[in-house]
């Protein structure tokens, strides 16, 4: 009885009913997956548990600062509880910190000095980065400040090319950044495990080197992360995993004392550093995005294995494929075909709780070299730990979903994100 007023309900949505069978028959082998999850969310939410009991949060740490900001309790007791959760020396999670892009760029350019060379031995780094490193011109890159640049692309079957990554190696290399997640690519994903063989490999060559992980879309998808496996920065969004979805803004830093510290001096001023930054009303949000992350992050893992089941089954390349264990929340689904990649992102964004009307169109982006279709009916702009999907216009038309804030939520965009496409004629049930 309850199954069928379920079925009408998401019929009223615009789901006909094969499509919300399809999609049923697929979640019954999904049962075991889906318990794995749970269970890795719930070893995160005792993490974070303990971080907040450690650093005695209270009622105190939600209060408002202004000007300044000088001695604000709620930003540095969270900021200690990112260095304890994660086990870093320090941290820096700030409201002013714009977005990922921004916390890389943070990182990068407090880091390095003109003379020094930036390496990436896991290939071209996600499009926002071009710019900031030179690779694309643009006014204020690493390039214009004289630090260099150089790559080590990762062999066709994923794995490091470590031959190349020691010649790469020299006397000139400060940084070395190690991006977990695909990005625009169809790339894997590197877990934790193999982040650190990598770090292994150049701390052994180059004891001294700063190595910074771009962690995006990649916290709590396991039970260690970069930092326990010889990472000296972490690097990520607040409005992507650790923001629990109700961040409305920031990004963070945590590792080594010294590069935080820098990067502090560079996000304020020398001589102020980690001292000023007020926190303007958000850190409520803050701590109870960061308390709800492990569950948030837990729904958007099973709605990207969702989305690979169900459109491997339809036969389109689809990466992670259905069965790989999961790195990140990024599912990509590749159409090889425009139309394809637009239909999809119509349907996820016909699925979303804010703008469900608009229909998305490719536009030409900031930051990024082809028109780029994003679909994201959000409650904070941009949040792609809440349910969205985007992908550049060029072959081979590949869409990255991710999000979710609930399972419910993922499971209703992907099954939407399918009757846009048998609408259309792309696909038979």
């Amino acid at each position: 009885m309850l199954e069928e007023i379920v079925k009408r309900q998401y019929q009223s949505l615009g789901v006909d009913e094969d499509v919300y069978e399809f999609g049923s028959e697929i979640l019954k082998e999904l049962e075991p997956r889906f318990e794995e999850i749970d269970k890795i969310s719930e070893c995160n939410h005792l993490r974070v548990m303990q971080a907040f009991q450690k650093n005695r949060v209270r009622t105190e740490c939600f209060n408002t600062a202004t000007g300044y900001g000088y001695d604000d309790v709620g930003r540095d007791t969270l900021e200690q509880v990112y260095a304890d959760l994660f086990h870093g020396e320090a941290a820096l999670v700030r409201p002013q910190i714009t977005c990922g892009t921004h916390a890389l760029a943070l990182a990068l350019m407090s880091n390095l000095r003109p003379g020094d060379e930036l390496l990436s031995p896991v290939g071209k780094p996600y499009d926002t980065l071009e710019e900031i490193i030179g690779i694309r011109p643009s006014k204020g890159s690493l390039k214009e400040y004289g630090i260099s640049y150089r790559q080590v692309d990762l062999k066709e079957d994923g794995s490091f090319d470590y031959e190349n990554i020691e010649k790469a190696l020299n006397d000139k290399t400060k940084l070395v950044t190690i991006q977990r997640s695909k990005g625009y690519a169809t790339r894997p994903t590197l877990s934790v495990e193999r982040i650190g063989e990598l770090i292994a490999f150049i701390k052994e060559r180059k004891p001294n080197v700063i190595v910074m992980v771009d962690n995006c879309y990649g916290e709590f998808v396991e039970t260690i992360e970069p930092l326990d496996v010889g990472a000296d920065m972490m690097v990520g969004s607040l409005i992507k995993n650790l923001g629990g979805g109700l961040a409305p803004i920031g990004g963070y830093i945590v590792g080594k004392k010294e590069c935080v510290e820098n990067a502090a001096y560079r996000l304020t001023s020398p001589g102020l550093g980690k001292e000023v930054g007020a926190s303007l009303g958000v850190m409520q949000s803050f701590y109870q995005g960061l308390f709800f992350a492990p569950t948030v992050v837990a729904s958007a893992l099973k709605g990207a294995i969702f989305a690979a089941n169900i459109y491997e089954k339809l036969g389109f390349d689809v990466h992670p494929n259905g069965s790989e264990p999961r790195f990140d929340i990024i599912q990509a689904v590749t159409f090889h075909k425009p139309e394809g990649l637009i239909a999809f992102c119509e349907g996820i964004q016909a699925a979303a709780p804010v703008d469900s009307y608009v229909v998305p169109e490719p536009w030409d982006m900031p930051g990024y070299d082809d028109q780029v279709i994003m679909a994201a009916g959000a409650f904070v702009q941009g949040s792609s730990i809440e349910l969205s999907a985007d992908g550049p216009l060029r072959s081979p038309y590949t869409a990255f979903f991710q999000g979710g804030l609930t399972w419910n939520h993922a499971k209703q965009g992907i099954l939407m994100s399918l009757q846009k496409m048998k609408e259309k004629g792309l696909i038979s049930l």
